[in-house]
């Protein structure tokens, strides 16, 4: 294995991580001008619309986002300021925590989908054919596969 990119692999590469940082900023930044969330704050969310009883360990939430456990304590600690969210013991465990969707947090959720998704279409599914969209798919699914696989195999 070489230790450096060929010229077309850097390119694709930095194609890649120039457009997704470009992506995920002005996302962000449209969602918080139009609903008040951050991308963070609305990827949690729907991660909890979409949990059993809409609530999640807080260890399972931070493994999904990709976040230390201090990290996601600190998000859901201000997403409950702002009634999003609540904690709550988790009866299984009693050094466990669940976090729980609260009815503003699925109300502000449900606000904001169609913001969010409006964003998304305008600034990067317009611009994919069928195609495209379905070779992304491919790409990214396969990414997300073999990049969770490896997490598990660290932890």
């Amino acid at each position: 294995m070489s230790a450096t990119l060929t010229a077309r692999q850097a390119q694709a590469w930095g194609a890649y991580i120039e457009s997704s940082i470009q992506l995920e900023t002005r996302l962000d930044e449209l969602l918080r001008e139009r609903t008040g969330l951050t991308l963070i704050d609305y990827h949690l969310l729907m991660l909890l619309a979409a949990a059993p009883e809409q609530r999640m360990r807080m260890s399972e939430l931070a493994d999904r986002m990709v976040f230390s456990r201090s990290r996601i304590t600190y998000q859901i600690d201000s997403m409950t300021k702002r009634g999003l969210t609540v904690r709550e013991s988790a009866p299984d465990d009693r050094r466990g925590y669940r976090a729980v969707l609260t009815a503003d947090g699925m109300r502000t959720l449900k606000q904001a989908m169609p913001q969010h998704a409006s964003s998304v279409r305008e600034l990067f599914l317009d611009e994919l054919d069928a195609d495209e969209l379905a070779c992304l798919e491919r790409i990214f699914s396969r990414l997300r596969t073999r990049l969770s696989d490896e997490r598990k195999v660290r932890a």
